[in-house]
């Protein structure tokens, strides 16, 4: 059985200082005393200098995934240049870093905000980022591609095609079976065109555009739902039809602030949107916990998320067999601390990780399930360190499913599950 847990402290307590609407707090694992002994004064030194090689030890985070040939691709920054390198043999081994951007520009590259990395059938290479720009939270969504092994990348370009210097935000990225590109984010057009009226909105807009030439061009962007919660990153999947799903953190009633689904219809046309979990968590400030979402080749979703409701605090998993009609009842895990879960299904195997402190140790944690989540094995300690962790995510090869970490101090680890 898995042990159902308490209150998550930290975000509680963040989360009564009375922080406005809109308004960013620090995400509860960012903000615990987590013995952050940061770099040593010579590897800071050095990932500070421009003019020393590039290493993924001097980036906050790194995204990987496996293309259609078993080969691991991972992408992270350092001093405001995207890197992707490749590695034939599950990690143990890499090619030199090759720099996708050939002007410096500002990536968020920590946290809930990070770049993203996908492979077609075909082995081109897509990544997105979010642009940080002048004003407070401002961003846009850039995206650049490659067509010949990761040798050499487009110039990256932007996607949103409202250029105004507002948010942007949190992107998600998801590659059709005929190498379609889906790219949905947060988006500021309609708060900020309300707030001239005089207006209030709640949230921002969920907003998406795609590619149906692999990249070449992309779609007008077209919004998907009003009043997504403004700071929680968001995820798609690939539906068995070819069709995108996407889960985000939605306000419902004016403060409860649970999650939604929507499953398109076609590449062009959204979906109804469903509500996906019911806590019924009422609050007025940014969480800073977005949910995930797998769903495997015969239909099953898998989803997880986070909720600090009066009644339920915690984690959460559950999973759908009628394209995200209806859930099952969530199961409730993690211990006080628990954060970021994230997860991947393979067949009937599930795979649920996440990140809890101890009060001494940043651990990470599993779950596992050999029935399509109906039944759960007990916690495990996957990993653990007295240094700052990245959030941890599951990536599969289409055979096993493998934990893929970052640390400021050991760099890009990979593990198999």
């Amino acid at each position: 059985m898995i042990k159902t847990t308490t209150a998550l402290l930290l975000l509680a307590l963040l989360t009564l200082t009375g922080c406005a609407t809109g308004t960013d707090i620090k995400s509860a694992d960012n903000a615990k005393p987590m013995h952050q002994h940061g770099l040593p004064p010579t590897k800071k030194a050095i990932c500070a200098n421009p003019a020393a090689a590039p290493s993924s030890q001097c980036s906050e985070s790194a995204t990987s995934t496996f293309d259609s040939k078993g080969v691991l691709w991972v992408t992270w920054v350092n001093n405001d240049f995207l890197y992707v390198q490749s590695s034939p043999d599950k990690g143990l081994s890499f090619t030199t870093p090759v720099k996708v951007n050939a002007v410096a520009e500002a990536i968020a590259a920590k946290g809930e905000s990070r770049p993203k990395i996908k492979l077609d059938n075909n082995g081109v290479i897509y990544l997105t980022w979010d642009l940080t720009l002048d004003k407070k939270r401002s961003t846009h969504i850039r995206f650049s591609r490659s067509t010949d092994g990761g040798q050499h990348f487009s110039s990256p370009v932007t996607v949103n095609d409202n250029i105004e210097i507002i948010r942007h935000r949190f992107n998600s990225m998801a590659i059709g079976k005929n190498g379609e590109v889906f790219i949905a984010w947060l988006d500021a057009r309609h708060t900020e065109a309300d707030k001239k009226a005089g207006k209030e909105f709640k949230g921002l807009t969920l907003y998406y555009t795609w590619s149906d030439d692999g990249g070449k061009h992309f779609q007008p962007s077209k919004s998907i739902a009003d009043h997504a919660c403004e700071c929680c990153r968001i995820d798609t999947a690939m539906a068995p039809d070819n069709t995108p799903v996407i889960i985000w953190r939605h306000i419902f009633d004016g403060k409860i602030r649970d999650h939604a689904l929507v499953k398109f219809k076609n590449w062009n046309t959204p979906g109804q949107v469903t509500r996906l979990s019911h806590e019924n968590w009422e609050i007025d400030a940014c969480p800073h916990h977005g949910p995930a979402l797998s769903i495997t080749e015969a239909g099953t979703y898998h989803a997880v998320w986070f909720s600090n409701a009066e009644s339920r605090q915690g984690l959460f998993y559950a999973y759908s067999k009628d394209a995200g009609q209806r859930f099952s009842e969530p199961v409730n895990f993690g211990n006080d601390g628990a954060s970021h879960p994230h997860v991947l299904g393979l067949g009937l195997q599930v795979a649920v990780v996440w990140q809890e402190f101890d009060g001494t140790n940043n651990t990470i944690q599993i779950i596992k399930s050999g029935d399509e989540g109906k039944t759960w094995s007990n916690p495990e300690v996957i990993a653990q360190s007295t240094e700052m962790i990245d959030e941890p995510f599951l990536v599969s090869d289409g055979q096993a499913i493998y934990l893929s970490w970052h640390s400021l101090q050991h760099g890009y680890k990979l593990k198999h599950l």
